[in-house]
């Protein structure tokens, strides 16, 4: 270069953009510090909310521990074959006692006493049946039972000895439930209950 302005020496002047790295360093600063506020805040909301139990703040990744359940098993009740019903007519209606005890013959059962009800149930019944028998067979022969006449009322006589079952006709009665009405019942009671799943932790 010539002219009024000459350069001398060996070292040049370099020409740059005004530096901004003091810039870069504060925003760079303020971002950290925002970032550490809102951690510290949720840390703190966490505590509040779990009573400052470090168990349950690191809970907030843990999964609830389920505790296992014992195998349902299935209920046992009775074969039809080992219960001996007597089929009591109720009703004004001849032969009744009769044919029911006969249907309940080729469904598997054993057939007792066939005859008029007793007198403390003779033309008193006004429901499709009443099915009656010791203590003992509350859960066992009157459920099984039950499922051939869907709507009988269920008794026991604490007083009644031995295991035999009566099936009392009342006057709503139309027939026995349809056998393959009577069989989906029937497997109905012996499936086995779920059981209850218990979770702890949570």
């Amino acid at each position: 270069m010539g002219g009024q302005y000459r350069i001398t020496g060996d070292k040049y002047p370099r020409m740059r953009r005004p530096r901004r790295r003091g810039r870069l360093v504060v925003l760079t600063a303020a971002s950290l510090a925002v970032l550490g506020a809102a951690g510290w805040g949720t840390l703190q909301l966490i505590d509040v909310f779990t009573g400052g139990d470090p168990a349950s703040t690191a809970g907030t990744k843990a999964v609830c521990a389920v505790k296992a359940s014992p195998v349902a098993v299935p209920k046992a009740l009775p074969e039809p074959g080992t219960i001996t019903v007597n089929v009591l007519n109720a009703t004004t209606r001849g032969g009744l006692a009769q044919k029911t005890a006969d249907e309940l013959k080729e469904r598997g059962f054993r057939i007792g006493e066939v005859a008029n009800a007793t007198k403390e149930y003779d033309k008193k019944v006004k429901s499709t049946g009443v099915l009656l028998g010791p203590d003992s067979a509350l859960d066992t022969s009157l459920p099984v039972l039950g499922a051939q006449l869907a709507g009988a009322e269920r008794r026991t006589d604490a007083a009644r000895k031995g295991s035999e079952v009566d099936l009392i006709i009342g006057d709503a009665f139309r027939g026995l439930t349809k056998k393959t009405d009577a069989d989906r019942a029937l497997a109905a009671l012996t499936e086995p209950e779920p059981a209850p799943t218990v979770k702890k932790g949570c």
